[in-house]
């Protein structure tokens, strides 16, 4: 299923087209679902399923991925800029080169995705399940702040 793309001559290919394309796609099966260079800023895709589904090059900023199943999904050079991922199941994601800052992401399972090379500045990742060395690398780059704590 194709949700949003770029083939030749589509008009989201063109650089002066940034009008978002704002869908709700909450509580549906859009499993192996295609929103390759989809421009879908503010969009709703709470409790989706979206496992396997390519969701690179897009703009999902001010998304709500909160309790989606994203399982394995390809989200490589993507904008997730405010995102809400509180919840969601992000197991095995592609992440790499993708913006990921001031997302909400408490709850989130982050284990075994590939994300050590995107942004999350201003993101909560220590309130993620995450495994020890994404823990570690994401430590390194982007501190957890020290005036947080953990009581509010």
């Amino acid at each position: 299923m194709v949700m949003s793309g770029g083939g030749a001559g589509d008009p989201r290919d063109d650089p002066d087209e940034t009008k978002a394309d704002v869908i709700d796609c909450s509580y549906q099966n859009h499993s192996k679902a295609i929103f390759r260079k989809g421009r879908h800023r503010g969009s709703t895709f709470r409790r989706a399923i979206l496992d396997e589904a390519d969701l690179t090059e897009g703009d999902f900023s001010e998304c709500d991925f909160r309790r989606a199943s994203m399982v394995e999904a390809d989200l490589m050079k993507s904008a997730f800029d405010g995102a809400d991922f509180r919840g969601a199941d992000l197991r095995k994601a592609r992440c790499n080169l993708s913006n990921f800052r001031n997302c909400k992401l408490k709850g989130a399972d982050l284990r075994g995705i590939r994300g050590k090379y995107a942004i999350w500045q201003g993101s909560d990742w220590w309130n993620a399940i995450l495994n020890e060395d994404l823990e570690k690398a994401l430590a390194k780059k982007w501190p957890r702040p020290s005036n947080h704590s953990d009581s509010s």
